[in-house]
Formats: C-alpha cells, structure tokens, sequence
C-alpha cells in the first residue's frame, strides 16, 4: 500500500469517528431536552386549540358520512334524564327526538314544529345563539282528548282530566351544536290552576265565611246598647239566621265535596232508577221553579238505572237544575232527559236551559273549586263556586263523565254519562 492510499484511509476512519462523535452528541442533547419539551407541549394553550379543532374537524368528517339526526350518546342520555319535556331540531327544522309531552301540549304534530312562536324562537336561536325563553298557552289537540260527547265544548273525562283545558307552559330554547336545537318544555299547569283555586277561594269563600260573623257582632252590639225597639231587633235577627243559614249550606256542600272522592262500587243494593232521581229533583225544585217562572220538563226512557250513592247522583242533579233555573229567564223552560248512549252502555242525562250561555273563555274553568262566571244575577251572587265542582266529582266517582255545551244567547247544556247498572 503506498503512502497516499494510506493517508485516505486513515481519513476517512477519522471521518467516521467524527460522525459518530456527533450523532452521539445529538442523541444525548435530544435525551435531555425531549422531556422539556413534552412537558411543554402538554400544558401549552396551542396543543389544546389544535386538538379541540382537531376533534371538531373529525366530527363534522364523521357527521357527513352517517346520520346527521342521531345525537352522541351522552347527549341523549342527559336529555333523557331531564324532568322537563324536550324535542331535538335539525337544520331543517325537522323533529329529531321528541319526548310524547311535546305532542299532547300542542307543540310537536307529524314530527315538526306545530307552534309558531316555537319555530320563531328556534330560528332566531340559531341565528344568533344564546337562549331564548317563552311563556305560551296551548290546547291540548282533539286527537290526544277523550272522545267528546257530541257538541260539547268542555268535558271531564273518567280520570278527571278536563281536555279542553289550556296548558300554561314555559319554554326554553337553545342550541346544541352548530346543526341541532333544542327545546325544553316545563308544563306549569298545575301550579297555575292551584294558584287560580287558592285566589278564588280568598275572594268567594273568606267572604261567605264572615259575613255570619260581623252580622252577629253587630247584633250583639245593637242588643249590648239596647238602643233598637223590638221590629229592628227581629229585622237583625233574620239577617242573621239568613246569613247562618247559607254557611250551613256551603259546609254542607263542601263536606259533600270531600265526600265524593272514592269511587262508587257497583252492588245491588246501590241500584238506582234514573226517572226516580229525575222526579225527586223535580219535586224538591217545584217552588223554587213556580217562583221564578221557569217551569221544568221531564223527559227519560223508561227502565233505565244506575249503581249509584242516591244522595250524591241527588246532590248533583239539584246543583244542575238549580243553575239552570237561576240562569234562565222568566218564561223559559228547564229540560231534564235521560236516554241510553249510541253504544247503549251508559245513561246520558242531560240539563238544558234556555238562558243567556257561558263565555267560551270561561268554559275551561267551570268545573274547578270555588270558581265563579262573570255572568252573576241577584239569584247567584252569593254563591261560592262549589255547584259545578260536586257535579264533577260525583261524575267521576261514578266512573262517568260530564260535559258542557254553550254558545252566547243560546242557553247551556250540561251532560252526565254515567254506566249502566250492572246485571
């Protein structure tokens, strides 16, 4: 080997050694430093904005090649757990889930958005993001109500439900994502109609209550002067039996209330004749009838009966022409009929009268306790409001129904279906 060939060799050893002299240096700086760095980069705010765009970018990629309506598990199981009713909407506006309450408050029907200001809310929401609440008041739709008595406008059905009733709801409406909507339904109902209870009861039977009261203060402070001669005396005094006479009767009504909760069970000892009651009432009501001129007319299939507690069926029936009566002008007639149904399973009997009608916008509330219509006279301003709400009552522990029919200027019709007795 000559001494050039020697010398390149020798330098390309060296060359190599160099070499790996510094990948070794690069190997240990890269060992010391690469923990710094990973402990960086795990704390850092950019890593974190690149992975939320990351995954945001792989749920778009991943909703654009499945089913656009379907919601992560999570979010279903949290909408699920909610107490209120809830409906998902998609870009369309297209109901994605929606809890059953949506559809019988009026809300959802054919799987869309059947409310107006709803859909208003939903568009501006996304639009513009944020929230969006809502107080509404809806009907409940015919196809969700029990079946209605031919004609009547308000019905009590058999559990107690009145289907004509509003629904007082409030509604909030956010956004879930870029592409679904969410609407949550809180039904307030309940408390509405216990708030509107409470405010009747205060106004109509506070009042009643202490009347009575203050009439007998003022007689014994009369008496305790001895200041009044003996027909001033007597005049206080009937004021007095008159007023205690009309709180025997309101707590007597209110016991009969209470009463009429637990439901009738059919026996033969409770079998009834339906144009015995009919007749009863009609005697009981004969001169308060003459009196106001207001004759009543019977009219009822023969043999037709009830199972039935005969004070409460009684009870209503006298509740029902009494109003009837009160309400009808001087020269008309009060109609009481008794018939089999179509289905001829139950009775329907039925008071009409030819007086002045019910507004429509206070049919929904003439069932309740301690309601009073706008419409009084000088037969019925001191009532309570507590007639109709017996008559419910003994309908729906009966297992019946009851039912009103009304139209301004042209009377009103109330009907009781109650079953026929069992054999």
């Amino acid at each position: 080997m000559t001494i050039s060939g020697s010398s390149v060799v020798i330098f390309a050893l060296f060359g190599v050694l160099v070499a790996a002299l510094v990948l070794a240096a690069i190997y240990m700086l890269y060992d010391r430093v690469a923990g710094m760095i990973e402990r960086f980069w795990l704390r850092s705010p950019v890593r974190g904005g690149l992975g939320v765009l990351r995954n945001r970018f792989h749920r778009i990629d991943d909703s654009s090649e499945g089913e656009s309506d379907d919601l992560d598990e999570s979010t279903a199981a949290l909408i699920s757990m909610l107490k209120v009713a809830s409906i998902v909407v998609d870009e369309s506006d297209g109901v994605v889930r929606a809890n059953p309450a949506a559809y019988t408050l009026g809300i959802v029907g054919d799987d869309v958005i059947v409310n107006g200001r709803v859909l208003e809310a939903i568009h501006e929401v996304r639009r513009r993001g944020g929230r969006a609440h809502l107080d509404l008041t809806t009907d409940t739709p015919d196809r969700f109500a029990t079946a209605r008595p031919e004609g009547s406008s308000t019905v009590v059905d058999r559990n107690g439900t009145r289907v004509s009733r509003p629904n007082w709801l409030k509604v909030t409406v956010g956004r879930l994502n870029g592409r679904s909507v969410v609407v949550l339904i809180d039904d307030v109902s309940d408390a509405i109609r216990f708030a509107q209870t409470r405010d009747s009861f205060i106004a109509n039977v506070s009042e009643q209550l202490l009347a009575p009261s203050k009439e007998l203060e003022l007689l014994a402070d009369a008496l305790e002067r001895d200041d009044l001669d003996l027909a001033q005396v007597r005049a206080k005094a009937r004021q007095v039996r008159r007023s205690s006479r009309y709180m025997s009767h309101m707590v007597a009504d209110l016991l009969l209330l209470i009463k009429a909760q637990e439901p009738v069970v059919p026996s033969p000892v409770n079998r009834l004749s339906v144009r015995a009651q009919l007749d009863w009432v009609c005697d009981q009501l004969h001169e308060e009838s003459q009196r106001l001129g207001v004759p009543l007319v019977v009219a009822c299939d023969e043999g037709l009966e009830i199972n039935a507690d005969a004070e409460q069926i009684r009870a209503a029936l006298r509740k029902l022409v009494e109003n009837a009566l009160t309400y009808s002008p001087r020269g008309a007639s009060v109609s009481l009929t008794a018939a089999l149904s179509r289905e001829r399973r139950d009775v329907v009997i039925r008071v009409i009268d030819r007086g002045s009608g019910i507004a429509k916008a206070e049919q929904p509330r003439v069932f309740e306790r301690f309601y009073r219509g706008s419409s009084q006279n000088d037969n019925t301003r001191e009532g309570i409001g507590l007639g109709l709400a017996i008559v419910k009552h003994v309908a729906l522990t009966h297992h019946g129904t009851v039912s009103l029919w009304s139209a301004s200027g042209q009377g009103c019709t109330f009907s009781m279906v109650l079953p026929l007795a069992q054999e």
